[in-house]
């Protein structure tokens, strides 16, 4: 398993989870808004692993919720950078990669009530989410001759910080949980797999 993420404390969290199950990870320290990172990552992978089975593009941003015309510039080209341009770099490096798989799985995480409905105040991650699902669709459609399936999971409301930075009065305990959600995000990595271009709802 490869966790790739910007901070190294929380990586290490999650790894110590894992191996408490049981299972083994590698550490990838990455801030997704660096570009010039993520490009040379396929080849990586590639010397070491030969092969990459499973993709899941789970990190995104809010941004913050402000009128349209109130947005800094740096805070909506970093939502981009995160929620979308990120995403299409990863695809691009780690394409080779999945095509070498017997059943290449690649799985986003999409807000699509957020994204049809252009929500107002969410301006920069909708417009993300909304880019997000095209671009799925469209590897989708790429690939669709190949062994790579690729989805998106929509988890609705789910406790994590983002939802308590959009919903501050909240109480977390009545929404679902991340664990309910990734019940949904590896049923979509299975192998046995057959639909792609799909917006799946968790839950």
């Amino acid at each position: 398993m490869l966790l790739l993420g910007r901070h190294q404390k929380t990586l290490e969290s999650v790894d110590d989870e894992i191996k408490a199950a049981g299972g083994k990870a590698t550490l990838i320290p990455l801030d997704l808004q660096d570009g010039a990172a993520i490009d040379p990552l396929g080849p990586s992978l590639y010397e070491r692993f030969g092969k990459l089975d499973i993709f899941v593009g789970n990190a995104g941003i809010l941004g913050g919720l402000r009128p349209l015309t109130h947005i800094p510039s740096d805070i909506w080209d970093k939502v981009l950078a995160v929620n979308l341009t990120a995403n299409w770099r990863l695809i691009r490096t780690l394409d080779p990669l999945l095509r070498l798989s017997d059943a290449g799985r690649v799985v986003f995480v999409t807000s699509s009530r957020v994204a049809k409905t252009g929500r107002a105040y969410w301006a920069p991650y909708s417009v993300s989410k909304a880019a997000l699902e095209t671009l799925a669709k469209t590897y989708a459609n790429e690939t669709g001759a190949s062994a790579i399936k690729v989805n998106l999971v929509d988890p609705r409301a789910t406790a994590t910080a983002m939802r308590a930075e959009a919903y501050p009065g909240e109480d977390p305990a009545t929404i679902k949980t991340p664990e309910q959600i990734a019940e949904t995000v590896v049923a979509l990595c299975l192998p046995s797999v057959a639909e792609t271009g799909r917006i799946v709802e968790a839950g």
